[in-house]
Parts: C-alpha cells; sequence; structure tokens
C-alpha cells in the first residue's frame, strides 16, 4: 500500500473515532458526497497538519 493509502486509512479510522462512528459509516458519507477523491487529493496538506485540522475540514465537507 501507499503512504498516501495507509494515511487515508489512518485518518478514516481515527475520524470515526472523534465523530464516534465506525470506519464504514465514515466511508458512506464520504461515497455519498464524492469526497473520496477530494480527501486522497488533501493528503499533502493533512499529513504535515494536526489531525484536528484534517477533522475540521471533514466536518467542514460533510455537513457536521
Amino acid at each position: 500500500m501507499s503512504k498516501q493509502s495507509d494515511f487515508f486509512l489512518l485518518l478514516i479510522e481515527t475520524y470515526a473515532h472523534y465523530r464516534d462512528l465506525k470506519g464504514s459509516d465514515v466511508m458512506h458519507l464520504l461515497k455519498q458526497k464524492n469526497l473520496i477523491p477530494y480527501i486522497y487529493e488533501m493528503y499533502e496538506q493533512y499529513h504535515i497538519e494536526t489531525l484536528q485540522n484534517a477533522f475540521d475540514d471533514l466536518d467542514e465537507q460533510l455537513g457536521l
């Protein structure tokens, strides 16, 4: 697996825990809003910032 894929999975699982959801629920929300490509594109920015910044962006993108 690539570093980008590894980070994507880490982000989904930690975000799910942060939001008290299952990883599959987060994936479902991302698929519904067609955000998976966006999350992959944000890899460079997300992995150099705190995870909270990524969580805040996910909240905004998902409308949570």
